[in-house]
């Protein structure tokens, strides 16, 4: 693999101001291109234009609900639309919480060079409008996760309490990555209810390694922004580690891969194959030598590679999932 991924660059912070896109965007993104006018500043908000979030949220969802056929052996036709709901539930709650996000860092975005082309510093959207636009992606989300059985539906819910801390947490710990991951893997143990009706070991495990990779991946994002961090007192990983951060995402990288495998062996033993369990062991090997190529390729000083080896953790994320589906062929 490349050092550098083919992913297009952002644009300046003032040509994107000038034009209403947002400085961290993909060039060319189809919030820019194709959606009415009048809705880009609240696609915006909700990060339609750049989708990784969108992944890294939807991702764990579809690790625990395959990990979850793999545990009971038990296949259903349900199973069909939790993927889908899965995926309109992760598109609108991240539209939701980052909507919640921009609003309670409105001040502090003013003041980074990355943020301040967001609607709300930049003035395309009102705080009101957020709140407003915010509100209606949850009911809809809300909606969708009435479909569900009542214990997920529970642990759905729940769900908020992250979200709703995560923005606040910079302020008061150096470890706000750990909120993001507690919130963004929340998926994986709501979609293992979903299918099973209750919560077991593995889908806890597994959850464990997903907050370990968030960790991972939002510690390499968290250096783009560590000299404006310093200047107005926000805190992250990425300023706590500083020239230590190889070492500490190492660790995250061999956490991630080792509790994900105790996740793999946990759902694995009641009732499937030495096979399946052997195919689904490969992915999380593998997806352990795709953090190690970031982790090669990592420079803290280095703001737009940091922000590409970011948005490859899609990949990264949908590698183990294409072993746990292939197990349950076995």
């Amino acid at each position: 693999m490349q050092d550098n991924p083919a992913v297009p660059e952002a644009e300046p912070a003032e040509n994107a101001s000038a034009r209403g896109s947002v400085a961290d965007a993909v060039n060319g993104n189809w919030v820019d291109r194709l959606a009415p006018e009048w809705s880009r500043p609240y696609l915006r908000l909700s990060r339609a234009d750049r989708p990784i979030g969108t992944w890294l949220l939807l991702i764990p969802c579809w690790w625990g609900l395959a990990l979850a056929i793999l545990y009971d052996q038990s296949p259903r036709w349900s199973d069909l639309w939790l993927i889908v709901a899965c995926a309109l539930g992760a598109f609108l709650m991240r539209g939701a919480g980052c909507t919640w996000n921009d609003i309670t860092d409105r001040d502090i975005d003013g003041s980074v060079e990355r943020t301040r082309s967001r609607p709300i510093p930049s003035g395309q959207v009102s705080v009101r409008g957020a709140l407003v636009w915010m509100c209606i992606q949850a009911l809809l989300a809300f909606l969708i996760l009435l479909t569900f059985n009542a214990a997920a539906i529970r642990i759905g819910v729940l769900a908020l309490l992250p979200v709703a801390i995560y923005p606040f947490a910079k302020r008061f710990t150096w470890w706000p990555q750990v909120f993001l991951g507690l919130a963004f893997n929340w998926g994986a143990l709501m979609i293992w209810v979903a299918h099973t009706g209750s919560l077991a070991a593995p889908a806890v495990v597994l959850y464990l390694a997903g907050i370990a990779w968030t960790l991972f991946y939002d510690t390499i994002y968290a250096h783009q922004d560590t000299e404006d961090d310093a200047l107005i007192g926000v805190k992250s990983t990425a300023r706590l580690f500083a020239e230590k951060s190889p070492q500490w995402l190492r660790r995250f990288l061999m956490a991630t891969v080792g509790l994900m495998g105790l996740a793999v062996i946990f759902a694995a033993l009641p009732n499937a194959s030495g096979l399946a369990l052997a195919i689904a062991l490969i992915g999380p090997w593998a997806m352990g030598w795709h953090m190690t190529w970031q982790l090669r390729g990592f420079d803290a000083n280095d703001a737009g590679k940091c922000l590409r080896l970011f948005r490859v953790n899609r990949d990264t994320g949908m590698i183990p999932l294409v072993f746990f589906a292939a197990s349950l062929l076995a």
